[in-house]
């Protein structure tokens, strides 16, 4: 009979040791899990700051090379069709010239549209230019020949 209540009590005992150590196992797991999330929350936090949100947008805006494309397609295309027409027509002008500045805005956006990698690469290099006066439009530094003179 010793014997049996002895068991039992070893069985209880081993019982209790394997509730503690799984007790132990997940309040190990529950901290690291813990330090994972506040890690993740402070990113997220980080990310949805409103001052991250308007650079990650205009970067990505920056990045994308379709984007500045169509943007400049579209900009130079409005601007140059509006100075057409302002050119033409004046806020006094009659009917009849009005009308031959909204064709003429029609006709300059149509042509710049059909050569618009050239205005671009030709803007391109103009900016180069302006930024970089020593490099020539290529990056490469501009080297001024010297004549020699005779002494």
């Amino acid at each position: 009979m010793l014997h049996k209540y002895s068991n039992k009590i070893m069985e209880k005992q081993n019982a209790v040791a394997k509730l503690k150590e799984s007790i132990r196992i997940l309040e190990i797991r529950q901290a690291e899990e813990g330090q994972q999330f506040n890690a993740q929350l402070r990113i997220t936090y980080e990310s949805i700051k409103p001052i991250n949100l308007i650079k990650n947008s205009i970067k990505d805006l920056a990045d994308s090379f379709e984007m500045k494309n169509g943007l400049f397609e579209t900009i130079f295309t409005i601007v140059s069709g509006y100075f057409a027409q302002r050119m033409i027509v004046s806020s006094k002008s009659n009917i009849f010239k009005k009308l031959l500045g909204v064709l003429m805005q029609f006709g300059v956006n149509n042509i710049v549209l059909k050569n618009i990698e050239t205005i671009r690469i030709f803007v391109s290099n103009l900016f180069e230019k302006f930024i970089n006066p020593n490099e020539d439009y290529l990056g490469e530094e501009f080297e001024e020949e010297v004549p020699e003179t005779e002494v």
